[in-house]
């Protein structure tokens, strides 16, 4: 592994630990000839995810986007950003576990909006607002009715 700070390929690893769920190592590295510690991520890799657009376009699916969204959903509310990853790398395995090759902006956004429901109603209706593009203040109200009779059931 080529050192960031001077270019050396001479590293060895100090620690190595399992995150994303097991999906993934994250290595602390020490360059042998600068002696600065670095961090480096190896991951398996999968076979290309394709997300298909509204307008029918396909692009490579990023959950670096998922994250984005959840954390605009979720500013300012009591949800750590282990949940936040917790949900992008749920929603990950899920999809890879179909084994589809492409798959739907809209499953995406409704995976989202499930697992968000029951983290935080608050986040929910902000992510719900956006995804659902909510024009006025009665499709806000209907969206809330909703949320609220199913948390009688």
């Amino acid at each position: 592994m080529k050192c960031p700070y001077c270019g050396s390929n001479s590293d060895k690893v100090v620690d190595s630990r399992s995150v994303r769920e097991g999906r993934a190592i994250r290595r602390r590295r020490e360059c042998l000839d600068c002696g600065r510690r670095f961090t480096t991520y190896e991951f398996v890799e999968e076979s290309q995810l394709l997300v298909i657009k509204k307008d029918g376009r396909r692009e490579p699916f990023d959950r670096g986007k998922i994250i984005s969204g959840l954390q605009v959903a979720c500013r300012k509310r009591p949800v750590s950003a282990e949940q936040i990853e917790s949900v992008a790398n749920q929603i990950e395995a899920e999809l890879i576990e179909r084994g589809s090759m492409e798959i739907k902006s809209t499953e995406i956004g409704e995976m989202v909006m499930a697992r968000l429901k029951d983290i935080d109603q608050v986040a929910y209706v902000r992510f719900a607002s956006v995804y659902r593009q909510f024009k006025d203040v009665d499709e806000f109200r209907t969206a809330l009715h909703k949320l609220l009779e199913e948390k009688k059931k």
